[in-house]
Formats: C-alpha cells, sequence, structure tokens
C-alpha cells in the first residue's frame, strides 16, 4: 500500500509534468492525498483529468462571482479549485454559489474540503442530484459514495453553513445541571475518601 506522503510527491511531480505551476502543483498533491485518506479514488479522476486534458482543452477561471458559467467549454477544476481557496475569505459572505459545467469536480471537491477548514464552516454542495456536506475537512458526507463519482457537474450550487449548536437551550441546561453536581465543596473526610484530589496532585 502507497503512503500518504508518497501519493502527495507523486501526484505533484505528475501535474507539474502536465504542465501547472510547482506552486499549483503543490496545492494539487495536498488534495489528491486528502482524497485518498478518505478512501475517495483521487488518483483514478487526476489521470483521467490529465489524459483527457491532452486532446482538449479546460476553461481556467481566476476570479469567482455569484454565477459562474465558462464561455464555452469546461472548467478546469484544479485552476477553479486553486482560484476558490485563494478567494475563500471573500466567497464564504455569498449565501449561495454556482457553477456550470465543472469537469472532474470530485478533484475540485478537494479544494473546498481545504477551504471547509479556513474558514471554520461546513460547506454545502449539490449537483446533478448528488449532495456532499464538507465537514471542516474532517469527513465527507454524500448520498454519492456508493456509485462512481461522475467526470463532470453540470450545475453545482455551493453555500456556506454558520455553525450553530446541534442541540436546544434546555438539552444544554440539563446536562450543564448534572456537570454542577460534581462542583461539591471537599470536606476532609470526602479527601480521605477518595472523592476529590489528595494531599499532592499525584494522588
Amino acid at each position: 500500500m502507497r503512503s500518504l506522503s508518497e501519493i502527495e510527491t507523486a501526484v505533484k511531480r505528475a501535474t507539474r509534468a502536465v504542465g501547472f505551476s510547482w506552486g499549483n502543483s503543490e496545492e494539487v498533491g495536498k488534495c489528491i492525498r486528502l482524497l485518498e485518506l478518505f478512501g475517495l479514488p483521487g488518483i483514478k479522476n487526476l489521470n483521467q483529468y490529465f489524459k483527457e486534458k491532452e486532446a482538449r482543452t479546460f476553461e481556467n477561471l481566476n476570479l469567482i462571482n455569484e454565477k459562474n458559467k465558462p464561455s464555452s467549454d469546461t472548467f478546469c477544476p484544479i485552476i477553479l479549485g486553486i482560484s476558490f481557496l485563494d478567494q475563500i475569505k471573500l466567497l464564504e459572505n455569498n449565501k449561495k454559489i454556482e457553477f456550470h459545467k465543472i469537469a472532474y469536480p470530485l478533484i475540485f471537491l478537494s479544494f473546498l474540503s481545504r477551504a471547509s477548514e479556513i474558514i471554520g464552516k461546513k460547506i454545502h454542495i449539490k449537483f446533478d442530484q448528488n449532495e456532499i456536506l464538507l465537514n471542516l475537512n474532517v469527513n465527507i458526507y454524500s448520498n454519492l459514495f456508493n456509485k462512481d463519482f461522475p467526470f463532470l457537474a453540470n450545475d453545482m450550487e455551493v453555500k456556506f453553513i454558520n455553525n450553530q449548536d446541534n442541540f436546544t437551550e434546555l438539552e444544554w441546561n440539563s446536562l450543564y445541571k448534572l456537570a454542577e453536581d460534581t462542583f461539591v465543596e471537599e470536606s476532609e473526610s470526602l479527601k480521605q475518601g477518595g472523592a476529590g484530589a489528595g494531599l499532592t496532585d499525584n494522588d
């Protein structure tokens, strides 16, 4: 089994070999490493993208707006992903960002996962009846992973989810009341009985 560091290094060099800058290649290496860590077919998608790139041209999008549509072809997932990372602090102010025709969306998704960690927010993605939730670059939830990941996203919608508790104030107060029961004033008998700390920290 290949190590993650081996995967990252090989991807970086291969990406440079097909014409991307060293800086961009390093970012791709990190992203494909991430996909493989999550058990997703990053190398498979990247290999297929490189093969297709030899025969056709993909459109680069450097400035992302609320609505983004290629003028002629499909968007390159690598340049799109790097642009998204570079502009994430501005993009997170939008409620929704729309993209049309992204090649190899799994590659783009890896950049979005890293963006989720940078801004500290979950990111919800919906494209062509598929839904994905990126959770701060820690894990990925989707209804898609039991089937082959598509090589094209016709219409993609990206939303940033503001952080909020998953419990009610009543549920929190109930738990906190139990926690307060540990705040008992220690008597000498309790200390000797082991209910609290001993005479030293080691006790």
